[in-house]
């Protein structure tokens, strides 16, 4: 996968925006890496003037606009404590690397270095005010389903060093709220992989109280917002990754049938 489909259809998606914008820094940074193809006819550079989600930019568009949607979000987490970790960015290279090859790992890295030093620029307040406006631009162009799997990658991200910090709750915490996403939809991605039941019931985001009828309602809830289809056209790598939550969503309802006898 070429950097410059990336950010050539995530300009199309993005244009004049602060995403736009983002965009255009990453660009800049990479311009000299060979990619002529944001500006080439043809390529999806040549969407840049559309603007239409989902109809102009197509499949690729919308999976390239996701990815990149990522790296942006990613690169708040990694510096919410300050500091940006081995474990953490090795997260990133290993799922572009494992997904879309070395070269994509290489241009992703690439891409972070350059919204870091953006967030060096402009300072801490500067850019996240910037990270603010780019959520509200997410919500407004990619439906709930895609914004669940972006949230549930940026959880595994604050996980990847084995401690997720209070700063990084917070970064994603905002994140969330900043994508009109509900604060239930945190605490569940934050408990999943659990082995007990109390992180059961928050995955599930009912209490212990709950009734046996609530509990189904609230799993079949997530199963249709979570359901891997919702964001096939991300394609399959991004579809393996929400298989994974998938399962885990289902094997916190089973704790909690299993502690019940349902």
């Amino acid at each position: 996968m070429a950097a410059g489909k990336w950010i050539g259809g995530f300009l199309g998606w993005m244009v004049g925006g602060p995403l736009g914008a983002l965009a255009g820094v990453a660009v800049g940074a990479l311009f000299d890496k060979g990619l002529d193809s944001v500006n080439t006819p043809g390529s999806n550079g040549g969407a840049a003037g559309s603007g239409v989600y989902g109809e102009s930019m197509g499949y690729e568009g919308q999976r390239n606009s996701f990815l990149f949607a990522m790296l942006v979000l990613v690169s708040y987490i990694i510096k919410a404590d300050g500091r940006v970790m081995h474990s953490e960015m090795e997260f990133v290279r290993r799922f572009l690397r494992n997904n879309f090859g070395d070269m994509a790992a290489r241009q992703g890295e690439d891409i972070l270095m350059r919204l870091f030093e953006e967030h060096k620029h402009s300072g801490s307040a500067a850019f996240r005010n910037t990270v603010a406006d780019c959520c509200a631009q997410i919500a407004a162009n990619m439906d709930y389903a895609q914004r669940l799997q972006l949230l549930n990658l940026l959880v595994l991200v604050a996980k990847a060093d084995g401690t997720v910090q209070a700063e990084e709750v917070e970064a994603v915490r905002e994140c969330a709220t900043w994508m009109r996403m509900a604060s239930s939809d945190i605490d569940s991605m934050l408990n999943l992989g659990g082995d007990s039941l109390d992180a059961a019931y928050k995955v599930l985001g009912v209490p212990p109280t709950a009734t046996d009828d609530e509990v189904r309602r609230a799993y079949r809830k997530l199963a249709l917002q979570h359901h891997p289809d919702r964001v096939a056209t991300l394609g399959e790598d991004i579809r393996r990754a929400a298989e994974k939550k998938f399962q885990e969503i289902n094997d916190a309802k089973e704790r909690i049938y299993k502690a019940r006898g349902i």
